[in-house]
């Protein structure tokens, strides 16, 4: 048997496999990059070795509101269940100092006097259920209070009162849990992607910003910053150096945008950009990351929100820009939110901005040749029409171009 086998499978044969086995290369997974802000908006840092944690309850409210739900639920449950055992407590010793509690039965003990402190009254059990029933203000008319014990009535009113607050504090920190600004974040929607491309004949970063909602963000403002490791002449290492971005148009020098339907934000990447010396090739070898903060004021509660997003350098697209996503529909525009993130590739030159800007300026420097009707005539149409500043020189990338070296993204970022 046992040589029919080894004729079955050759020697050589499973030789080899395990020498396939054996020298096959193992692959290393790839560090994840850590990131500030992620795509959901959470901030990614952790606070330890924190000494001072009594002042987290300085301000309990707070603390409480920012427990995740499983611990909110459980301090809710506990706040009442420890307020009643402390007055159930407090109505046993009542009864019990009062002699209440004395034996009913006849059995040779003292007997109880004829009118209690608290009807109905004879064990730990319903002092509990009569603590329930005056905190809760529930009065099934089994067990009260009567005017035979005047400290019955101060206790009565005092947990009265504490019972108010308990109700108040608890019920505030369910509801301004269940309506925290946050949530009404998860229906405004950033583009997966960020993108490089020109516009209006200059070099751009733009990124897509989206309402689900019909109502309204009231004073929405977009601010963004460029968070990265730098240096600073002295020697010191800042490992998150934030730098604030300049942004175009309506939302550019705190303005306030009209986000009724989807807006493209545009950052220009000029001579006072920290991305100024940014190319094609740069970009992938770039770390640094784009943090992006839409704030506003819901229009139905008034509660002032803010939502996060960030992008980092492996997640722009350099030559790319987005599709469009509105059109005109039955007299009134629609938004077509499946095409909210698609981009397409459009010719963009691989230089950086500054590099650009020094080639357009030795192209304006170039001496120029008359041409004829006919030419000059394909050249007007290869321009590009510019509201006040008419033509536009396209973008010229030669081969002599291609071949020079780009400049290596040295921003205080990185």
């Amino acid at each position: 048997m046992l040589s029919a086998r080894k004729e079955l499978v050759a020697e050589e044969y499973v030789l080899r496999l395990q020498e396939e086995v054996v020298a096959r290369p193992r692959r290393r997974e790839r560090p994840r990059r850590a990131r500030f802000v992620d795509k959901h908006g959470a901030c990614n840092v952790a606070h330890t070795n924190i000494r001072e944690q009594g002042r987290y309850l300085q301000d309990v409210f707070t603390t409480v509101v920012d427990l995740k739900w499983r611990h909110t639920l459980l301090i809710f449950t506990m706040s009442f269940l420890c307020s009643w055992l402390l007055f159930a407590m407090i109505w046993w010793l009542l009864a019990f100092a009062h002699g209440d509690l004395d034996d009913r039965g006849g059995g040779g003990g003292p007997s109880p006097p004829a009118v209690p402190c608290i009807t109905s009254l004879h064990s730990f059990t319903s002092a509990f259920l009569f603590s329930v029933e005056v905190q809760v203000t529930i009065g099934f008319g089994g067990r009260m209070i009567t005017e035979e014990c005047p400290f019955a009535i101060a206790v009565l009113l005092a947990q009265n009162i504490v019972g108010l607050v308990v109700n108040a504090i608890m019920m505030g920190c369910i509801f301004m849990k269940t309506s925290q600004a946050r949530l009404r974040a998860e229906t405004l929607i950033f583009s997966r992607s960020a993108v490089v491309a020109p516009r209006d004949g200059r070099l751009c970063l733009m990124f897509r910003v989206g309402d689900l909602r019909t109502s309204m963000i009231i004073g929405a403002s977009v601010r963004a910053q460029l968070v990265g490791r730098a240096r600073t002449a002295e020697g010191e290492v800042q490992p998150l150096r934030q730098l604030d971005v300049s942004l175009d148009g309506p939302a550019g020098s705190g303005g306030s945008i009209f986000l009724v339907s989807p807006l493209i934000v545009a950052h220009v990447i000029d001579g006072s950009s920290p991305l100024y010396r940014l190319t094609a090739a740069g970009l992938a070898r770039a770390r640094f990351e784009l943090v992006v903060v839409l704030e506003g004021v819901v229009e139905t509660t008034g509660i002032t929100m803010q939502a996060r997003t960030s992008y980092l350098s492996t997640e722009i697209l350099w030559g790319h820009r987005f599709v469009p996503v509105v059109c005109e529909e039955d007299g009134r525009y629609s938004v077509d939110y499946s095409k909210f993130g698609n981009t397409v590739k459009v010719s963009t030159p691989p230089l950086g901005a500054r590099q650009l800007e020094m080639e357009q300026a030795e192209a304006r420097h170039r001496p120029q040749v008359s041409l004829g009707g006919d030419e000059m005539e394909e050249v007007e149409e290869e321009g590009v029409e510019i509201e006040g500043e008419g033509k536009v020189v396209s973008f010229d990338i030669s081969p002599g171009v291609r071949r020079r070296k780009s400049s290596v993204f040295q921003s205080d970022c990185l």
